[in-house]
Formats: structure tokens, sequence, C-alpha cells
């Protein structure tokens, strides 16, 4: 079986999406600051919502008490 890709235009994997989600990613944002998918043509957005939705998330009960899920680096704004 080959690699599925997701995005192509950052070649990000399923495989990728999926490790990522793993580690706490619950959202498509997540998975952009995490690997850059989803960030140039959008194209794969919904894809990766579709993944995100197979399985539960670790820590979205975090997420939705407005807690930090994942160690993200502050925007310099």
């Amino acid at each position: 079986m080959g690699r599925v890709y997701v995005c192509s235009c950052f070649g990000i994997t399923e495989q990728q999406v999926k490790k990522h989600a793993d580690g706490g990613a619950c959202t498509p944002r997540q998975i952009a600051s995490a690997c850059k998918a989803g960030t140039d043509c959008g194209s794969c957005v919904r894809r990766i919502q579709a993944i995100l939705g197979r399985g539960a998330c670790p820590r979205r009960d975090l997420a939705d008490q407005g807690q930090p899920v994942l160690a993200e680096l502050e925007d310099a704004a």
C-alpha cells in the first residue's frame, strides 16, 4: 500500500495527519500549526477534518474547557 497524500502542497500524508492527531491536534488549524497542511491552497482542509472526525481526540476535553492542548508557539503579531 502506497502513501496517501492529504496535502499535495506540502507533501503531507494521511499517516502524518493521524500522527499529529495522536499527539493532540484536534482541529485542522492545529494540524496546520504542526505541519503546514491546509495553509496553502486549502483544498485539503475538508479531508483533514474528515480524518480528525474518525477518531476520538485524546485531549478534546481539554479543548472544550478552553485549556491548551498543544505546546504551540505564540504568534508574535
